[in-house]
């Protein structure tokens, strides 16, 4: 498992339609391939613009698949909601 932050830019007013999904039990679903959920911590921006993950990460071909939009169950509402996104590797100092 690694520790990886991610960093979501959202479009205007796209925040409550991220979130439906990412409650979902489809975005659940695809969220348990790539990450232990129990781990999650995540935040959103005061404007709620941009949203940050620190997620414990089992498969990182998933995570990147899951965010680049190859996956087939992520792309449409990525497609609709996200601007950018960074991801991070942590490491403890």
């Amino acid at each position: 498992m690694k520790d990886m932050l991610v960093v979501g830019k959202l479009k205007e007013g796209k925040f409550d339609e991220f979130m439906g999904f990412m409650q979902s039990e489809q975005g659940i679903n695809e969220r348990k391939k790539i990450a232990d959920l129990t781990k999650t911590l995540g935040t959103v921006s005061p404007d709620k613009n941009a949203v940050m993950f620190k997620i414990s990460v089992h498969d990182e071909q998933a995570l990147n698949s899951f965010m680049d939009g190859s996956n087939p169950i992520s792309k449409p509402i990525w497609d609709e909601v996200m601007l950018s996104y960074e991801i991070f590797e942590l490491n403890k100092v």
